[in-house]
């Protein structure tokens, strides 16, 4: 365990915050007013850019009859901007306008229309300048959705002269973002509104901006610092639209984001489960599966495939139609871990294109109440030492308002090592996420056979050799070895309640047994699709631990195992 918050870390927030609010002093007084929209361009270039993103025509129908929900809330309203936010998240979907998509995507005439009075209402209201709305974070991502939904900007003066007030005041507002993936979707947004609107100067400021983002974000196994699957697909989706508009104006594209994005693209084929999503680990979902099949069409290098990604920390093995990945790396810290997840080990399971075993994930449709939840331990299939997270979030309080829900705690030590034979492949991976608090590490070996119908593993915590006998050799610390199940699987268990029957959504059953029982089925939650949290179970086997142990044999172990049966209940 490694604390990880620094003296520095509260200097560094301090200087942001001073920096970001004496900027939006200034333009609260004048700045942003003063900015010249220039000379107007001509209407964005025929046929628009298209959007490759995914989009809700249901959502965008409720849209149409005056319903807007997001992140767990509805506002019924015509007027939306004229109306109290039911939340800061709710806000920032509203103003992003990322809905905008969907209500274009209506099969109805007046979805066009209603779209256009919903642009206009927002200038009329915060076309000249708020520091929420025009914020980096905020207003990146609204000049991307309005640049993709071009058709509703040619031959509307109004409109356009505000998107280009946006995007100039944007490239002065981006260094202030939030976030790392704040200032990709900012140089992303210079760069398509300078293509949309023949802007030079823009389009420049953008790809500066990414020249000098893409390196420092992107690992050289083409994963984003964040560690995120997810936030790796978004990006990706954001440099194949620039890559698009590039192309549409006879230029060559920046040598940054082609490399970036050869890069990329493999590392999204290795997370890719079999039903075309991606794994949900570090804070993201399944992701938008459109989306991920354009770019990586737009992308094929040809590289082989790989198992293991050494600077983002997952494993990944492929056998006889079943798919594991395993978390193996240490948790993001810093200011780039705000929503980073405690899921140190955890892995998901998949075959013949069907989830099992998966994590609780995240969405940004899902409600605010789960967000932290979802990020402990304990929502990841992994183990729970006394149902403490491997890693600990800042506490509620000054120091989180000042540096965001990242971690104070996390592992200080991950170590994975892989042996592949022909009868299947080992990973033995351990951590210390709870070694300051019980003395315990936690080790956990996975064996995926050859043909992929049996996943064999081993849960232990044992006591490094270094650290001498515990003070108290009695002391005695429950764990909890958690595997959460896909909400398309259907679990029973057992008579003898040390094995459970699995059956998948097209009737293949698999058969979980284990020698550390008597295991128990209990409710879970699964938030990584989208559209609300759904239900659904996980298995559970608990334990006491001994606070002893040392060297290759911990007394503390676990042994499970997750077998093909085939088709089971006459499917």
């Amino acid at each position: 365990m490694t604390r990880v918050v620094r003296f520095s870390d509260y200097a560094e927030a301090v200087s942001r915050r001073a920096r970001r609010e004496l900027f939006d002093t200034l333009n609260s007084i004048g700045g942003a007013r003063a900015i010249s929209a220039g000379p107007l361009p001509d209407a964005p270039f025929s046929p628009p850019l298209k959007d490759i993103r995914a989009a809700d025509a249901a959502r965008g129908a409720a849209i149409l009859d005056g319903r807007f929900g997001f992140s767990g809330h509805v506002l019924e309203a015509q007027d939306p901007f004229s109306h109290p936010a039911p939340s800061e998240r709710f806000a920032r979907s509203l103003h992003g306008f990322a809905w905008l998509r969907d209500l274009l995507a209506c099969k109805d005439g007046q979805a066009n229309g209603r779209a256009g009075e919903l642009i206009d209402g927002w200038i009329s209201r915060f076309g000249t300048w708020n520091s929420f709305s025009w914020a980096p974070e905020v207003s990146a991502q609204r000049i991307i959705n309005w640049v993709l939904a071009g058709q509703l900007f040619a031959g509307e003066p109004d409109r356009l002269k505000s998107l280009l007030r946006q995007a100039r005041h944007l490239k002065r507002s981006a260094i202030h973002g939030n976030t790392d993936l704040d200032q990709i979707r900012a140089g992303a947004a210079l760069m398509l509104s300078g293509a949309v609107l023949d802007t030079e100067s823009l389009r420049t400021a953008g790809q500066k901006l990414l020249d000098s983002e893409l390196p420092r974000q992107v690992f050289t196994d083409g994963g984003h610092l964040s560690r995120s699957p997810a936030a790796t697909s978004e990006i990706l989706t954001l440099l194949t639209l620039i890559d698009t508009a590039e192309a549409h104006a006879n230029r060559e594209t920046p040598e940054s984001i082609s490399r970036a994005m050869d890069r990329m693209a493999p590392i999204i084929r290795f997370f890719r489960m079999g039903d075309g999503g991606l794994a949900t680990f570090q804070g993201g979902g399944e992701g938008d599966r459109r989306a991920i099949d354009i770019s990586l069409s737009a992308r094929d290098t040809g590289a082989r495939s790989f198992g293991f990604a050494p600077n983002s920390g997952y494993q990944r093995i492929e056998a006889g139609g079943a798919l594991l990945i395993m978390d193996a790396g240490k948790p993001v810290k810093g200011a780039s871990g705000t929503s980073a997840h405690a899921g140190t080990l955890a892995f998901e399971l998949a075959a013949g294109g069907h989830r099992i075993i998966v994590n609780c994930g995240w969405a940004d449709q899902q409600p605010d109440s789960w967000r932290e939840a979802v990020r402990a331990t304990a929502a990841h299939s992994t183990l729970t030492l006394e149902e403490t997270s491997s890693a600990r979030l800042i506490p509620p309080g000054w120091r989180r308002k000042l540096l965001g829900p990242r971690f104070e705690d996390q592992p200080g030590m991950v170590v994975a090592r892989r042996n592949e034979e022909d009868i299947g492949t080992w990973i033995e991976a351990s951590h210390d996420g709870y070694h300051e608090n019980f003395g315990l590490h936690h080790r956990r070996r996975l064996f995926l056979a050859a043909d992929g119908g049996d996943l064999r593993g081993e849960d232990g915590l044992f006591r490094p050799v270094d650290d001498g006998p515990p003070d108290d050799v009695d002391q005695r610390y429950r764990y909890a070895i958690r595997f959460h199940l896909h909400p398309g699987v259907k679990a029973s268990l057992a008579r003898d309640g040390m094995s459970a029957l699995l059956v998948l959504g097209n009737g293949d059953g698999w058969r979980f047994r284990t020698d550390g029982g008597p295991i128990r089925i209990e409710r879970s939650v699964y938030l990584a699709a989208g559209g609300g949290p759904k239900r659904t179970s996980q298995i559970v086997v608990q334990g006491e631990a001994e606070p002893f142990g040392a060297g290759e044999r911990p007394p503390n172990r676990v042994r499970w195992a997750f077998q093909r049966l085939g088709r089971v209940g006459g499917t």
